[in-house]
């Protein structure tokens, strides 16, 4: 492309119109193509062919027209497959219909109406049924294969409202406890920078990591100790000493089904 001349065909079908019809209107009123081209910064080929298309047809000829298939796409969805793909997208994965992958691109989507339906579409006319259907890119939640719906429902509604009650009447508190790895190498985030210069943070060469483990409260309380090596009963067991002394009262805590974690639950 010429620079200092813009792609008109980035621009919608509306704009393009009316660009068409305003270089030609100039031109029509005694400016050169040149002149004109130079003027709304557009290829001085694009303003000779709009000209001679307005000298053939007429007015009517510089319309906006949508583009048309290419080779091998079909005629529009109906909308009641547009409702039955969105579902298939909105509750399911690719793999759920024999495709590759866990996550839903433009790509497999088009790879499921070609198989379902037996309609070829590009992936830019995917992407607008897509949006048209109410849904975007976004990054998706990791969620364990093994987590038990009805499981998690039960225990939020019925385990832990009887956990804070028995807390209540004991005065008691009620701590979260997991395990965490830090790394010297870990990525650090966004931070504010001046535009086209990369900020850059120092960090040592020298690669380490350490365990942490912590326990918080549901008033932002935090317990935590760190440790190198495995997590095991000789670190959890002294933490969990120090923590009830250190707070002089009972405890009930929450800890997810690590098997070092086991021996303590019932407690």
């Amino acid at each position: 492309m010429i620079a200092g001349v813009r792609d008109a065909r980035r621009l919608s079908p509306e704009a393009q119109e009316d660009l068409r019809r305003r270089v030609v209107a100039a031109v029509h009123g005694g400016m050169t193509q040149v002149e004109a081209a130079r003027v709304f910064a557009v290829a001085p080929q694009s303003v000779s062919r709009w000209v001679q298309v307005w000298r053939k047809q007429g007015s009517k000829g510089l319309d906006g027209r949508r583009r048309g298939r290419r080779p091998g796409e079909q005629k529009a969805l109906s909308a009641r497959r547009q409702r039955k793909l969105r579902y298939a997208v909105a509750e399911h994965t690719p793999a759920t219909f024999g495709l590759a992958g866990v996550v839903w691109t433009r790509k497999a989507v088009a790879e499921l109406i070609r198989v379902r339906h037996g309609v070829v579409l590009s992936l830019r006319t995917v992407g607008n049924y897509l949006r048209s259907w109410g849904l975007s890119p976004q990054k998706p939640i990791r969620r364990a294969y093994e987590q038990d719906p009805e499981a998690v429902r039960r225990w939020l509604e019925e385990d832990y409202p009887a956990i804070a009650a028995r807390a209540r009447r004991e005065g008691a508190v009620i701590l979260w406890l997991d395990q965490t790895g830090i790394r010297s190498d870990a990525a650090v985030g966004r931070t504010w920078a001046p535009v086209g210069q990369s900020p850059v943070v120092g960090k040592t060469g020298k690669r380490f990591s350490v365990n942490a483990m912590c326990a918080i409260g549901n008033k932002g309380e935090l317990y935590f100790t760190v440790y190198t090596g495995s997590f095991n009963a000789s670190v959890f067991v002294p933490f969990l000493d120090r923590l009830t002394r250190h707070l002089d009262r009972k405890v009930h805590l929450i800890v997810d089904g690590h098997p070092v974690h086991l021996p303590v639950r019932e407690c």
